[in-house]
Parts: structure tokens; C-alpha cells; sequence
């Protein structure tokens, strides 16, 4: 049923609970593995004096790539077949979500896996969901994995 499945990681304890799911679809289904990370170099807080925005984002990209390499390095000991995208908004009008939702349309993926922190009340409210918004634009599939 599903032959690309399409995971975003973020390196938090959840984001690794949704990569060893869809590790474990993957090998069910003998799947292939996009894994994704997405980098927003773009929407800083402006209130906020940076000594380099363009130190900042090559950070963000340097721990990007580090982040994907390690999760690679885990689906390739399950035996899956892998690759891995760093997707950077490099421009404004796209958030992270309609990013991870645009490249699994044009990867094309069956299902994309994504982790949900599960908040709700005020830190809802403020913080919002990357996961959430993911459902609401994606064309694909999408499977929550609530952390524990």
C-alpha cells in the first residue's frame, strides 16, 4: 500500500518516535524512506539583535544536515532503503508545514509521518502545531505519532 513514505524529523525524543514508525511501515511495506528536515532561515524574530543572520542560518543548516545524517544512519541499520532532504525556506510566504507538504507532493510520497507534541490550551494556542497545520494542507495521507 504505501511505497514512499515520507517522515519529518525535528531531533526532539518524538521526532525520533515517528522515524522508528515509519522505519517500521517501511519494512512492512517494503518502502522506500524520504527523510526530511525543514530549516526556516527566513522568519527570525526581528525584536531580537543577532550579531550574523547568515551565521545563524548556517548553523541551522549545519545542525539540519547533522540531524538527517543521523537519522539516516538509523534507517540504513533497519535495512531501508533511504535518502534524506533538507528543505530550506529561503524565501518568505511558505511555512514549514505547506514546505514538508509541497516536497512530499513532489517526491511523490504515499504517506507522510510526522510526530504531535499534544499540547493544548494556552501553549496551543501560542505555539501551534506543526503537525496540524500539515494536515490541514497536505494532499497526502498523513499518520500523527503522539509522543509518549
Amino acid at each position: 500500500m504505501f511505497k514512499r513514505i515520507l517522515v519529518a524529523v525535528d531531533g526532539s525524543n518524538m521526532s525520533e518516535q515517528a522515524l522508528q514508525e515509519a522505519i517500521k511501515l517501511a519494512k512492512e511495506h517494503e518502502a522506500h524512506l524520504r527523510i526530511v528536515h525543514a530549516v526556516d532561515t527566513v522568519t527570525f524574530d526581528l525584536s531580537v539583535e543577532f550579531s550574523s543572520l547568515s551565521e545563524i542560518s548556517a548553523s541551522m543548516i549545519k545542525s539540519g544536515r547533522e540531524l538527517l545524517g543521523k537519522a539516516e544512519a538509523v534507517a540504513r541499520a533497519a535495512g531501508i532503503p533511504v535518502e534524506t532532504k533538507l528543505i530550506e525556506q529561503d524565501t518568505l510566504g511558505k511555512r514549514v508545514p505547506e514546505l514538508i507538504a509541497t516536497d512530499a507532493e513532489t517526491w511523490p510520497a504515499d504517506l507522510i509521518v510526522i510526530c504531535t507534541h499534544g499540547r493544548s490550551g494556552l501553549s496551543h494556542l501560542f505555539l501551534g502545531s506543526v503537525a496540524e497545520r500539515l494536515v490541514r494542507v497536505a494532499t497526502k495521507p498523513v499518520l500523527l505519532i503522539r509522543g509518549k
